[in-house]
């Protein structure tokens, strides 16, 4: 299964205990297909004191950080609700670096719902 979510997507969490929760995905881990989503499956994470380094030694505490959400898990905001991402091949027009010009086609995201490039 391909990740059709990119960084910078706008997403609603359709699943588990943040659900209904929307946010701005801040990374794609594709490999493992999830992404971390700005404020949603935020947990905390106990860190050591280091002494290491001088001055460049970190102080211990309590740090709360986003986790990975499967990307199952979330659908993209476009417009008013959610949507599911499909593709389609547009013409464009490209330069070459000699300044000829010429036709090709590209792959833009569009909305299953409406239609429209995402």
């Amino acid at each position: 299964m391909s990740v059709k979510i990119k960084k910078g997507d706008t997403v609603k969490v359709i699943a588990g205990k943040d659900k209904g929760a929307e946010g701005k995905v801040i990374q794609v881990l594709r490999e493992e297909q999830r992404v971390i989503v700005e404020g949603v499956n935020r947990v905390k994470k106990h860190t050591k004191v280091v002494n290491q380094g001088g001055r460049a030694g970190n102080t211990g505490g309590i740090v709360t950080a986003e986790a990975p959400i499967h990307v199952s898990n979330v659908m993209v905001v476009d417009g008013k609700g959610t949507t599911r991402i499909g593709s389609k091949r547009v013409e464009a027009t490209k330069r070459r670096s000699d300044g000829s010009t010429y036709e090709t086609t590209r792959s833009v995201r569009v909305s299953r719902k409406s239609g429209e490039e995402i």
